[in-house]
């Protein structure tokens, strides 16, 4: 099966063509001319892909141009300025398997700035994609203009991370018993906050606020630890972790 043409979009956010002339787009090192070149979105889904596409025309002078995959933007051959990786519904396997690709043609001398935008709001997973020299990570909670903001910043040579991530990172390790779950293996840096935020008796509410997350995210969450604990209800999650951090065996 043939992969999908990409698409280009002009400063009015309306579709160009399927084809771009490259001829005139030759990789450079001078700032100047890389910020001259497009930015490439790299998105399966193509509804968002072109929203977004849209969204950056309108409120910059850049030229969008849109890919399924990083090997569609490859086999194209077309320069830009900047890879915006959208990584939405991805498990952070899949999400790093993209990361190190992109990692793999940065050691082939296919050097591009890229940030990513996510749904995943995991302070490790963050930390993980930054230590692969990604420039910026950007979770779908932001405002689209914050966002725009962010590209831009990494655009420029600078690097974007989310406040709200790195006070979840600090406050992971500041909690010893949330880091004792995360080595454990058996949650991610963000549920093991909000299991010790259960075992406190906290409501959702209370929850999103201090780790600054929505409480519909909270939820999600709840239902998730619950699943990994074979839980029925808060009561046994908080009792249940109480006794893993004791370092009983918890079978169910």
């Amino acid at each position: 099966m043939t992969s999908q043409l990409f698409r280009e979009y002009d400063v009015e956010g309306t579709v160009s063509g399927d084809k771009v002339d490259t001829s005139n787009h030759t990789p450079s090192r001078n700032g100047s001319a890389l910020k001259s070149l497009p930015i490439a979105i790299i998105n399966r889904q193509l509804l968002s892909s072109e929203c977004l596409a849209r969204a950056i025309c309108s409120s910059t002078d850049l030229q969008v141009l849109s890919f399924p995959t990083l090997d569609d933007w490859l086999h194209q051959q077309v320069p830009v300025s900047l890879l915006v990786l959208c990584q939405t519904r991805l498990t952070q396997a899949e999400a790093m398997k993209e990361i190190e690709r992109l990692a793999e043609l940065s050691a082939q001398s296919i050097k591009c700035p890229a940030v990513i935008l996510s749904d995943n709001e995991d302070p490790d997973l963050i930390v993980r994609m930054l230590g692969r020299n990604i420039r910026g990570y950007i979770p779908t909670s932001l405002p689209i203009d914050i966002a725009i903001q962010a590209m831009e910043l990494a655009r420029a040579g600078g690097v974007y991370v989310p406040a709200s991530s790195l006070i979840a990172a600090h406050r992971v390790q500041e909690d010893p018993s949330a880091a004792t779950h995360k080595a454990n293996g058996m949650f991610t840096a963000r549920q093991a906050a909000v299991v010790e935020a259960l075992r406190r008796g906290k409501a959702n509410k209370i929850i999103a606020y201090e780790l600054n997350m929505r409480e519909s995210t909270v939820k999600v969450h709840v239902r998730n630890i619950m699943k990994k604990l074979h839980a029925t209800n808060r009561t046994e999650v908080a009792y249940l972790a109480t006794r893993l951090l004791s370092g009983e065996e918890v079978t169910r």
